[in-house]
């Protein structure tokens, strides 16, 4: 018996209650490591099937068909549409932007970039064209990097 009057079988008894509830408690903890750590290598292992699928995906010929469909209307509504409009009615105007910088004055003022808008009549090949070509262009060759790759 110890001194304070607390038996030496009570004390033994709290003590291995609380180590064992310590222990318990720690154990659970790893468990719950180890478990989120599974899930975190099948969460990865999941994301590695997804993007592989995705890497593999040939298309469908609805999906093929459908980007072409839409490249074709894009290239006849923006291109070949205002062309023949100009060749059946060569009076007919066509509205033309482009960008031009107006720079400030020294450093009082701030440049810009303003939109110029100029009507020109007859065949007229505008920066909208060129751009839409080169976008239609990127979007086919990237698409064929990517299907060789």
């Amino acid at each position: 018996m110890l001194a304070a009057g607390i038996p030496l079988e009570l004390l033994t008894g709290a003590v291995s209650a609380l180590g064992a509830g310590f222990l318990t408690i720690w154990s659970k903890k790893i468990e719950h490591e180890r478990e989120r750590w599974a899930n975190a290598l099948n969460q990865a292992r999941l994301q590695g099937d997804l993007a592989k699928e995705a890497r593999e995906f040939k298309g469908t010929k609805s999906f093929q068909f459908t980007r072409r469909a839409i490249a074709l209307m894009a290239v006849f509504a923006i291109i070949v549409l205002p062309k023949l409009a100009a060749i059946f009615r060569p009076d007919l105007g066509v509205n033309v932007g482009y960008t031009e910088w107006h720079p400030g004055f020294l450093f009082f003022t701030e440049g810009r970039e303003a939109t110029e808008w100029v009507t020109v009549q007859g065949l007229t090949l505008t920066p909208l064209d060129t751009h839409t070509v080169m976008a239609i262009v990127g979007m086919y060759f990237g698409a064929s990097v990517v299907k060789n790759a």
